[in-house]
């Protein structure tokens, strides 16, 4: 299970580090306030491209989600691994995919049709971008977990 579990975990540590070559753009306007329109607008242009205009490969994401789930809940009931790594990798896993499935991307579809205020989407873009940095921490501890292992 575990090559399922590593190959899943490396495309989704991928695919983050493209989204937050976009999302870091928030990092430099902390103050609060509206994001520049320029830099709204790049986000949100990538946003809608990847998550409304890019079907019906969008959908790969979730699928590679769910495969990593399965492989992950199968490597903990045939004990292919200690079972600390399992608790470690679940536990991981669950919460950079439970965060992207629940909030992330339901906010990425809604900044990319850019059709809240600019406030609103600036408090999207910054929502976004912090929620993806909790994905990679996640998905990098649940790679590193199976990979030390």
């Amino acid at each position: 299970m575990q090559p399922f579990v590593v190959a899943g975990a490396g495309f989704l540590l991928a695919v983050l580090w493209f989204d937050l070559m976009f999302d870091v753009q928030v990092l430099p306007h902390r103050g609060g306030g509206d994001l520049p329109e320029p830099v709204l607008a790049s986000i949100a242009g990538y946003y809608r491209r990847v998550t409304t205009e890019a079907r019906p490969m969008n959908r790969l994401i979730a699928a590679v989600m769910v495969v990593v789930l399965a492989a992950l809940v199968a490597q903990a009931l045939v004990d292919d691994v200690p079972g600390w790594v399992s608790v470690v990798s679940l536990a991981a896993a669950l919460t950079g995919i439970g965060l992207a499935g629940t909030r992330t991307a339901p906010n990425a579809v809604r900044l990319g049709g850019r059709g809240d205020p600019p406030g609103g989407q600036s408090g999207l873009a910054r929502s976004i971008c912090r929620d993806h940095l909790v994905c990679l921490a996640a998905i990098a501890t649940l790679l590193v977990v199976q990979l030390a292992w």
